[in-house]
């Protein structure tokens, strides 16, 4: 069976994401100026080049967009990030980073409205499909060591 040849653009693509939280516990947000989903706050991240590995990307994105040096803590979640009313289909992996140096801002004003650091309860309701997934996966995550680190010490 041959495979079908697709047009470049309905291929998908690849988006790399990170989840930064700082110390007090705040989530790094982007205002996205484009598609996919312009207008909705987003992790930091973006288009994964040829060649280049995922968490790669991933610290890449995060000094280009925001301005930070990051380091990969592990892999929170991939997204299957599909809107067909926008023609896009990319697939994207979201992994939680921490800071290791830098203040966050906006560095790329021609693909990002603003930055702002939110806090877990008081997060916008227009976040992108792959912040959505990439905050719960962190949820549950936080949880699951909550309650395995509870268990092991009985108060």
């Amino acid at each position: 069976m041959n495979a079908i040849e697709l047009p470049l653009a309905s291929r998908p693509k690849v988006g790399v994401g990170v989840l930064l939280i700082d110390k007090r516990g705040r989530i790094l947000l982007t205002l996205r100026k484009r598609p996919p989903e312009a207008g909705c706050w987003s992790i930091v991240g973006g288009k994964l080049d040829f060649f280049e590995p995922l968490e790669k990307c991933a610290v890449r994105e995060a000094l280009e967009e925001v301005g930070v040096e990051i380091a990969i803590e592990r892999l929170l979640c991939v997204t299957d990030h599909c809107l067909p009313e926008e023609g896009q289909h990319w697939v994207a992996p979201a992994y939680l980073g921490r800071i290791l140096s830098g203040k966050a801002s906006n560095r790329e004003p021609d693909k990002t409205r603003a930055v702002r650091w939110f806090r877990a309860g008081q997060l916008p309701a227009n976040l992108t499909m792959t912040a959505r997934n990439a905050i719960a996966a962190y949820q549950r995550l936080s949880a699951a060591l909550s309650s395995a680190v509870s268990g092991a010490y009985p108060g």
